[in-house]
């Protein structure tokens, strides 16, 4: 029999891998649990586990020793911030400076979160911390294409063909860039300098891609919005709890 239990569909998030369980579960962090999951201490029905192996909390009896270990009820946190220029969207990265989650309250950092759609270190604006899987693998899921507006300010004025090849899109390192949609606030984007972007999709530096691909330079990069939810007055450098309706609006609905 196997150990784990499939998806029942594609867009059902993946079960979590071992070391993320045992890390959810209050017995040591996700490296230190690769680590007893290497040294043959972690076993998954019986069986010796391996670092990576997903399980599903509702069936399978994981044990580190003869210690039967269980998921724990996460309250779901949420929250919206306001990302200010020079902070990493990362839990863990020895090379950064200063990471978002220092952003938060000192009672807000013993909950673990993660980004839910990440925002480069030279960029500023929307973005969403959460404990809540579901919630994050559906903002980032592309077959979701949730739409994210963001307000884009370049060296030198937009020309016409560059306008016209960044909507068709475009090969680049082995990736396809495509921006959805480029407006500006007062009337047509060619001959501007100040962008509204949309993408229903993201990948890395996906925005600053395109320009440097026709040479323009990226002076601002703002992150206004994530499907209905809009930053609003909320301050650079700040953050706070959405509720229920605000959460709905992450999602509006797609009419056929």
């Amino acid at each position: 029999m196997s150990k784990n239990t499939n998806q029942s569909s594609k867009t059902t998030p993946p079960l979590p891998k071992l070391q993320k369980f045992l890390a959810d579960s209050g017995i040591c962090s996700r490296r230190a649990g690769e680590q007893l999951i290497k040294d043959g201490q972690v076993s998954i029905n019986g069986e010796l586990a391996k670092v990576g192996e997903r399980v599903n909390p509702e069936r399978d009896v994981v044990k580190v020793g003869q210690k039967r270990i269980q998921a724990k009820f996460i309250k779901p946190t949420i929250f919206m911030v306001n990302k200010p220029k020079g902070f990493t969207c990362s839990n863990d990265d020895p090379h950064a400076e200063r990471l978002i989650f220092e952003l938060l309250e000192t009672r807000h950092r013993n909950i673990r979160l993660f980004c839910a759609g990440r925002l480069d270190l030279d960029s500023e604006g929307l973005v969403i911390l959460t404990n809540d899987g579901k919630l994050a693998h559906r903002l980032t899921h592309p077959s979701q294409k949730v739409q994210k507006k963001y307000k884009v300010e370049i060296n030198q004025p937009l020309e016409k063909d560059a306008f016209q090849a960044m909507l068709a899109g475009f090969e680049d390192d082995g990736d396809f860039l495509q921006l959805d949609e480029i407006r500006a606030k007062a009337g047509n984007p060619v001959g501007s300098t100040k962008l509204e972007i949309t993408m229903g999709h993201g990948k890395k530096r996906e925005i600053r891609r395109c320009m440097g691909r026709y040479r323009y330079k990226v002076k601002k990069l703002r992150r206004t919005s994530i499907g209905g939810l809009r930053l609003g007055k909320l301050p650079l450098g700040t953050y706070r709890d959405l509720k229920d309706s605000e959460i709905d609006l992450l999602f509006p609905k797609q009419i056929s």
